[in-house]
């Protein structure tokens, strides 16, 4: 397996370095989207590069990061990259060429666990409430009885009012309700649905 920094190069050069890795008959290889200054800024990052060299190559994706801080990494994350180097040092005020950009333990510990988050975070494309978010949906308002109407009754502005759970006909439908006739007997706490209009 080997992991290709990209600093510098162009989309022919890492091409050209994959073909080579190819016909070594080297299969497993990953590209880091790299922006070779030192420190890097994130407004060099270009980090929307990530999902198009995995496009572009076929192969897992990440960043060679020399931003300071985490962000750009997180960033990365969000568009895809699967791996994140980061230069790491015990201490920063031991110095050393790299030291101002490198991170120290604590945010080495920091940075590892925001990042499995924002994987986690990906999930997958989704609409609509979650398992976890079921629950949630009686904090929805909607359309609720709040005085007693008789069978064939219309709907005024004084027999309804938009509160929550949410179990009920949704609010948009508000206006629609008003002058519809019921079919039944309706008493003050029952939430509105729409069997029970003619």
């Amino acid at each position: 397996p080997v992991i290709i920094s990209t600093g510098l190069a162009t989309e022919k050069e890492i091409k050209e370095a994959v073909d080579t890795l190819k016909t070594g008959g080297c299969n497993q290889f990953a590209l880091l989207k790299t922006t070779s200054t030192y420190p890097a800024s994130p407004k060099d990052s270009n980090i929307l590069t990530i999902p198009e060299l995995r496009k572009n190559f076929n192969c897992e994706v990440g960043l060679s990061d020399h931003t300071m801080g985490i962000g750009v990494s997180l960033a990365a994350i969000s568009h895809g990259a699967t791996i994140i180097e980061k230069h790491f040092t015990l201490d920063r005020n031991d110095g050393g060429v790299d030291s101002s950009f490198s991170i120290e333990p604590q945010e080495m510990k920091v940075l590892v666990k925001e990042s499995i988050q924002a994987w986690q975070a990906l999930g997958k494309i989704s609409y609509g409430p979650t398992e976890s978010e079921k629950s949630g949906i009686k904090f929805r308002r909607s359309i609720y009885i709040v005085e007693d109407i008789d069978l064939g009754e219309k709907i005024t502005k004084e027999k309804i009012r938009i509160i929550r759970p949410g179990k009920g006909l949704a609010p948009k439908y508000y206006d629609e309700l008003l002058g519809r006739t019921v079919n039944q007997k309706l008493t003050k706490g029952t939430a509105l649905t729409w069997d029970m209009l003619k």
